[in-house]
């Protein structure tokens, strides 16, 4: 917004000088009658205008992962995993385009709704979708690598992290609406705000336990015989590491991003942390980015391929039977032995 006398100059201002119908009122303020921020004072809804370029690059960035992610999970019917990535990305889409939109007015109340919606709402709960694709990512590794040496069924990881983000979804959603709808400062702001800090905070745990189970299972496969049915697809390295790591990795930033979530809240709308829009973007913007693409270009149907992640979906596991684990040891086995018998027939070297 645009001043018919200029940007103006707040600089030899004080809270004692300034307009103090305006200071009482911020409803009565525009960009061009009030400073967002007067000695530590946050007039405004915040403390900076939203950057238009940064927040325009994010919005297209998610807008651009939405597109494949909808052509390939139709294509291939890779539905849970669509449905998980398509609700987090069109969230993310949402909250940036609100936060473009809030530059408009800074001080309204209808704007401030239009931005707490989008940014505490939808920006906050997003993340809830993405961790819930690679929770079920989760399900189809165990039976790839080895179903029996997981201490829970491939199934029950999907089932456990899937209801504890849909508590984390709640108590977000829930936390937002009541801080969106009370009036600034009121205490209804606050348990808005808290509720929000506690599913933030659930889902930290959350994710904090996924990773410690999916390390431990993956410390206990190492050792293992691997399912025989999967051999060949374990061959292939845009599967193994590429995807396996790209899953790890995604899983890694949004924790990173739910901690910063957890310290933003904790100090409130008018703390440091909400008002300063570079670690923003850095720790919520970067992040859940990083983890859209990464999830987006190792798309399963792509470094799975359809056939082989349907087949190692919990469901038709137990339709061809899961292979125990002397079925394993025994398939080994006879691969060892054979290619011993070459080794000492033909001198071939050894193949694994």
């Amino acid at each position: 917004m645009s001043c018919a006398t200029g940007t103006p100059d707040w600089s030899g201002v004080t809270l004692e000088t300034f307009n103090q119908t305006l200071l009482n009122n911020p409803r009565l303020c525009t960009t061009c009658t009030c400073p967002l921020e007067l000695e530590g004072h946050i007039i405004g809804i915040m403390s900076y205008f939203p950057s238009l370029a940064g927040n325009a690059l994010l919005a297209a960035i998610f807008g651009l992962c939405l597109l494949p992610q909808l052509y390939l999970g139709i294509r291939h019917r890779t539905w849970g995993y669509l449905i998980a990535m398509t609700g987090g990305l069109v969230l993310e889409v949402v909250g940036y385009i609100g936060r473009i939109m809030l530059r408009d007015n800074m001080f309204t109340d209808t704007y401030f709704i239009m931005q707490v919606l989008p940014s505490l709402v939808c920006l906050t709960i997003a993340p809830a979708f993405l961790t819930a694709a690679v929770y079920l990512t989760l399900s189809r590794l165990v039976v790839i690598y080895a179903p029996d040496r997981s201490r829970l069924r491939p199934q029950v990881y999907t089932y456990i992290f899937i209801t504890c983000d849909l508590v984390a979804l709640i108590l977000q959603a829930a936390g937002g609406a009541m801080a969106s709808m009370a009036d600034p400062g009121a205490p209804t702001q606050q348990a808005g705000i808290d509720t929000m800090i506690a599913g933030v905070a659930w889902q930290v745990v959350s994710l904090g336990l996924f990773g410690l189970l999916s390390l431990e299972f993956w410390l206990r496969a190492r050792a293992a015989p691997l399912n025989p049915a999967f051999a060949e697809l374990r061959a292939r390295r845009l599967f193994q590491p590429a995807f396996v790591v790209a899953v790890a990795s995604a899983g890694v930033v949004i924790f990173v991003r739910c901690v910063f979530r957890c310290a933003e809240l904790s100090a409130g709308f008018d703390g440091p942390l909400a008002n300063d829009e570079v670690t923003l973007m850095v720790l919520e913007g970067a992040m859940i980015a990083l983890a859209c693409i990464l999830l987006t270009v190792f798309h399963p149907s792509i470094a799975v391929g359809p056939d082989a992640w349907s087949a190692a979906s919990a469901k038709e596991a137990r339709k061809r039977g899961s292979p125990s684990i002397s079925d394993v040891e025994n398939s080994g086995q006879e691969l060892a032995s054979q290619t011993w018998t070459s080794l000492d027939g033909g001198g071939r070297g050894f193949r694994r």
